[in-house]
């Protein structure tokens, strides 16, 4: 699928969303907010669980310190919304929610190191590095990459090991040199560049895209999807991975530091390309309406109750002002 060619005439609106279901009824009855508010409290107990103070105090203070932080969960979030989407229970996400969320939180802490992107700023708090110092955050990042790989092995329960190999494959696959790292890698070398649309959709879609269509596709595996859902479920995920980002951009260059939670321009100051420089906003804005259609089509396929949430997070990420 490229995205980078999508056609900018006469977008659809992120309103539209709304009244796009199986059976073209809308969906206003979902709780959406209150939806987030209850996963995302039972995502934070079970991270509180998973990582508790031990010795080494501090390495496990620094873990802690970024992993409970705040943040808007959203990628647990989708990974069990995933395996409900499928008939799977909570449950049995719930691991690999966890497991997700730690390798999340560790791409944040090394791209903030100032050997990368050199930030200050990281959900409205000082980065890991600024707190704890650069040899610690890099130990605390690699520490919650293992964990969550172990925390994977050790809690998941009433899944078919065949399952739950599955599900650890695609994971690595969407983190190592063909996935984030990958995006991260070319992300550096293209700062100061002239960058295409194509070369600009492959950055954001390792970077970004790539962990967020884990999320899913590792939810719908793990709650017991066939092939065919699982590849439903990826389109809707490479979509809604790139629209993350290109939101990203689009906020980056539009909303302050205090608005963002972490420092805002940066894109502009080192000179990285973005969806905005390269398109204009307006542009950029009916590629992220566009981008989030295409995913709510590929939600047509299954019931529409389950799909509701993934309905609304796919408006969420589209209309998301941090």
């Amino acid at each position: 699928m490229n995205f980078a060619n999508l056609s900018f005439e006469q977008p659809l609106l992120a309103e539209d969303l709304l009244t796009i279901s199986q059976d073209k009824r809308p969906l206003v009855t979902f709780q959406f907010e209150e939806y987030l508010v209850v996963k995302g409290k039972q995502v934070n107990n079970s991270l509180n669980e998973a990582v508790p103070l031990r010795h080494p105090i501090k390495i496990h203070e620094a873990m802690r310190y970024s992993l409970l932080a705040g943040g808007k969960r959203v990628r647990p979030i989708l990974c069990i919304a995933s395996c409900e989407l499928v008939g799977g229970d909570e449950s049995l996400a719930m691991p690999m929610a966890c497991a997700l969320e730690m390798i999340h939180t560790a791409s944040l802490i090394h791209d903030d190191l100032p050997c990368m992107d050199n930030d200050d700023l990281r959900r409205g708090k000082p980065t890991n590095h600024k707190v704890f110092g650069e040899a610690t955050a890099v130990l605390a990042g690699d520490a919650l990459l293992s964990l969550a790989f172990e925390h994977i092995a050790s809690n998941t329960r009433n899944i078919s090991p065949d399952r739950v190999v599955c599900a650890i494959a695609e994971l690595s696959t969407a983190i190592g040199s063909q996935g984030l790292v990958a995006g991260q890698m070319m992300d550096l070398e293209s700062e100061g560049k002239e960058v295409s649309l194509n070369e600009l959709e492959y950055i954001h879609v390792h970077k970004t895209a790539k962990l967020l269509e884990a999320c899913l596709v590792c939810g719908t595996i793990v709650g017991g999807g066939n092939t065919a859902d699982i590849e439903r479920v990826r389109k809707y995920a490479r979509c809604i991975g790139l629209l993350f980002q290109v939101v990203d951009d689009i906020l980056d260059v539009t909303k302050s530091s205090e608005e963002l939670g972490k420092t805002a321009g940066k894109d502009l100051v080192s000179n990285k390309a973005t969806y905005p420089k390269l398109m204009g906003i307006d542009k950029a804005k009916k590629f992220a309406s566009e981008l989030m259609i295409q995913a709510v089509e590929e939600l047509a396929y299954f019931d529409a109750a389950r799909a509701a949430p993934l309905y609304h997070l796919a408006n969420y990420i589209a209309n998301r002002e941090n």
